[in-house]
């Protein structure tokens, strides 16, 4: 099915949950990322920083819980920011089962990431096209 008729039938958008170190971080580009849409379908983001304690640092289960909250069955991109998020991904990934079927781990920076794979959910691409669309922020140039 063609991304625009995905949207016109009201199937399911592709999740977005973006992991920092930091919970007030992950909330801010996450609202940030929101605020971008204009017009488009509200996507499901759901922020996944810091540890349980509010501490510095990632949470398997912060993950797990974000994850499952933004998932609806379109798949779920997620972002990180830093390495130890990265490698948590990756081992929840390694893992199999704690995270939704067609959960992405998404290379791309964290914030303009962030902001393209929402903005390019909102318009009912699929999984494959909000991955892409982040992972093209690498290229943007600022000068």
């Amino acid at each position: 099915m063609s991304d625009d008729s995905r949207l016109r039938s009201g199937e399911p958008l592709v999740g977005v949950v973006l992991v920092s170190h930091s919970a007030a971080v992950a909330a801010s580009v996450a609202d940030l990322a929101r605020a971008l849409v204009g017009g488009g379908a509200t996507v499901p983001v759901a922020a996944a920083g810091g540890t349980r304690s509010g501490e510095l640092g990632t949470s398997a289960e912060l993950i797990t819980a974000a994850a499952r909250s933004v998932d609806r069955g379109a798949g779920v991109a997620v972002l990180t920011d830093l390495g130890s998020a990265v490698l948590t991904v990756k081992a929840l990934l390694a893992e199999g089962d704690e995270l939704p079927d067609g959960t992405r781990l998404v290379d791309a920076p964290f914030v303009e990431g962030a902001v393209a794979a929402v903005v390019t959910a909102s318009t009912g691409a699929g999984l494959a096209a909000v991955e892409a669309a982040a992972s093209e922020a690498y290229t943007y140039r600022k000068t």
